[in-house]
């Protein structure tokens, strides 16, 4: 297993990091449990979950699986959207952000969250707030450093420039989506996290199981994968174009004698900026022939390759209709 440092923290952290929204929904909790378990002993240290995953039994679930492990494990839990009716349940306001971290220590059944991340930005709510609360829980000693995820560069820059100026602790990590098919945050985010030091988390590095060969090209939504099951934001991104793109990445890997999951996740591991991917295994077999790639390269020869099927910043347009093109495209700060 590789070992990168997490941002600008003084963290070091696998090079692979272990999503939980699978726990509970669909896997069963013995299972997270035993997951997390050989994730530790495999050399995984980074383990990601959100307070609205699996209605919040996804940090539950994986504060019991540390118990007794809590200094082995590196724990970052996300917040923003809705966890109840009251207006404080949701966003990035001071009283949201303090409610729903002191909310998740409790179902983590721990006394510190290594990182705590604005699930997705929250426009109605200034930075200097937002930013105010993120430094009132490092300065109480309930989180230890601070991240954003799916945010445009600007707002991350804006967040980072606040807390500079107050003396606060700022982000050091933005999650955001990448893979083979959307490589869209090389135009900006990528290169604004390289100069100000952030670690990239990316999310969906199999492009909702695409880049894996999962799907037909007649039939792009199969019985039991996530995008049927869940639908929206894992649907949208299902189509016909994109799961052929994916094809033709499977067949170049198995044309190579890799594994296309493997491979693919492999690519989003050695990209510029990146500490480390997030895969949601569901069973201890598919997280053994995850572990794998944590001590692999992705081969050089195949980079062009991949240029072709996806060149450089750009995306195959894998979402169902324009209007959640355009508003993906303006909510990373990509020109559309």
């Amino acid at each position: 297993m590789q070992y990168r440092r997490l941002g600008r923290s003084d963290i070091e952290v696998s090079a692979l990091a272990l999503g939980t929204d699978n726990f509970a929904n669909p896997t069963p909790e013995a299972e997270c449990v035993r997951l997390v378990h050989a994730a530790l002993n495999a050399g995984i240290t980074l383990f990601d979950t959100a307070n609205t995953y699996a209605g919040g039994d996804a940090e539950r679930i994986l504060g019991r699986a540390i118990a007794g492990r809590r200094a082995e494990a590196v724990v970052a839990t996300k917040a923003y959207y809705p966890t109840g009716p009251e207006p404080d349940d949701r966003g990035n306001s001071r009283q949201a952000i303090l409610k729903a971290c002191d909310a998740s220590l409790t179902r983590l059944n721990t006394d510190y969250i290594d990182l705590f991340q604005l699930h997705r930005p929250d426009f109605d709510v200034p930075m200097a707030e937002t930013m105010g609360a993120l430094h009132e829980l490092v300065e109480a000693g309930k989180v230890r450093f601070v991240g954003s995820s799916t945010s445009p560069a600007w707002r991350i820059l804006e967040g980072i420039n606040v807390a500079e100026a107050a003396g606060w602790e700022g982000f050091v990590t933005e999650q955001p989506p990448y893979n083979i098919l959307d490589r869209r945050i090389e135009n900006e985010i990528v290169p604004m996290a390289q100069t100000f030091g952030l670690g990239l988390l990316p999310w969906s590095p199999l492009a909702m199981g695409m880049l894996a060969g999962r799907y037909d090209n007649n039939h792009p939504t199969p019985t039991g994968s996530r995008a049927t099951a869940r639908g929206g934001i894992y649907a949208e991104r299902v189509t016909s174009r994109a799961v052929a793109a994916g094809n033709q990445f499977a067949a170049l890997a198995r044309a190579h004698g890799y594994d296309p999951a493997r491979l693919a996740i492999c690519w989003v591991k050695d990209q510029p900026g990146v500490v480390a991917p997030l895969f949601g295994a569901k069973t201890i077999d598919q997280l053994n022939d995850m572990v794998t790639v944590g001590a692999m390269s992705f081969p050089p020869e195949l980079n062009a390759a991949v240029d072709d099927l996806c060149p450089p910043g750009s995306a195959i347009a894998n979402f169902h209709n324009s209007a959640d093109w355009m508003k993906q495209q303006l909510s990373l700060g990509v020109d559309a």
